[in-house]
């Protein structure tokens, strides 16, 4: 599991490649937590080469969404796959998000 974090457009921009599983949340977790600090801007989850999220991986994400709202921000996951899609409207999480 790679991620990277970069700055676009004043918007945070996470970018996740690989399978989220479990075994991967742990470190996924600690890279992603300058997104959980954040309090100034919008973010961006790119999950274009994201294959696979497990329950431990939609913790990850709903935290980082939980603290961004109340700090006024949004989260927006960008290009989801098909089967990561069918994942967050199982969960009920797709009204969650922004998609696009």
């Amino acid at each position: 599991m790679k991620t990277t974090i970069t700055e676009l457009d004043n918007r945070l921009v996470a970018t996740l490649e690989g399978e989220l599983d479990t075994a991967a949340a742990v470190e996924v977790e600690k890279e992603l937590q300058p997104l959980a600090a954040n309090e100034e801007k919008d973010i961006v989850i790119d999950c274009q080469h994201l294959d696979y999220i497990a329950s431990s991986g939609l913790r990850i994400l709903l935290s980082i969404l939980k603290k961004a709202k109340s700090n006024g921000h949004t989260v927006t996951l960008r290009s989801v796959n098909d089967d990561i899609r069918n994942v967050f409207k199982m969960t009920g999480f797709i009204n969650l998000f922004i998609f696009e």
